[in-house]
Parts: structure tokens; C-alpha cells; sequence
């Protein structure tokens, strides 16, 4: 079993920065990758950004591209995305969860946080 906790959300001006983590516990051993989903009110849950730990692909939703960053620290288990240039429609709150990035839905995705908010907002 794997435990994963977010971290890093908070409130933030429009253009601004925040950069969460998601750290792994428990049995990782087994992990073939981390993705980040968020989920605003009244929507679907959608894809941000996913890793590989099998060969280190990254992957990011048509939305955040060239504004996110999703990087691995594999001696913490942690991984992070970095998000800069924010905007209102990011508003959301942030979960990471364990999958297979190339199958790339939520439904697929087994373990889950708890999850972080982040409010973009002038």
C-alpha cells in the first residue's frame, strides 16, 4: 500500500507562483508513476501533469504547458509541480495519486491524497 500527501497550496495573485509536493509512503517499490489531477467546483476531475518512473517521460495537460514543471527527488519519494504564471482558471483543488502515466485517466490511478487547494486570486 502506498500513502501520498500534498502539500504547497495556498492563495495566490494571478501570475504568481506555488509549487506543490506530493510525498510517498508505505510500498513504492512497485510505483510506475505519479500524476497530478485537479478538480475544480461543479467540474471533472482532469489531468495536469504526470511522471514516469520508468524512464522519466513527463507529461502536461495542453492548458499548462510552458507554465508547469513536474520534477521527482527519488531519495524523499517526493514529487513536485511547479506552477508559475497562475491564473484564475487554475483554481482547483490539487491531487497526486499513483499510476500509469501512459494510460492517462483518473479511473486508472490507484492511490490517492488527500488533496491541496489552490485559489488564484486577485
Amino acid at each position: 500500500q502506498v500513502q501520498l500527501m500534498e502539500s504547497g497550496g495556498g492563495l495566490v495573485q494571478p501570475g504568481g507562483s506555488l509549487r506543490l509536493s506530493c510525498a510517498a509512503s508505505g510500498f513504492t517499490l512497485d510505483v510506475q508513476g505519479i500524476g497530478w489531477f485537479r478538480q475544480a467546483p461543479g467540474k471533472e476531475r482532469e489531468g495536469v501533469s504526470c511522471i514516469s518512473f520508468v524512464d522519466s517521460s513527463t507529461y502536461y495537460h495542453d492548458s499548462v504547458k510552458g507554465r508547469f514543471t513536474i520534477s521527482r527527488d527519488s531519495a524523499v519519494n517526493t514529487v513536485y509541480l511547479q506552477m508559475n504564471s497562475l491564473k484564475s482558471e487554475d483554481t482547483a483543488v490539487y491531487y497526486c495519486a499513483t499510476g500509469d502515466c501512459w494510460t492517462g485517466q483518473a479511473a486508472a490511478f490507484d492511490s490517492w491524497g488527500q488533496g491541496t487547494q489552490v485559489t488564484v486570486s486577485s
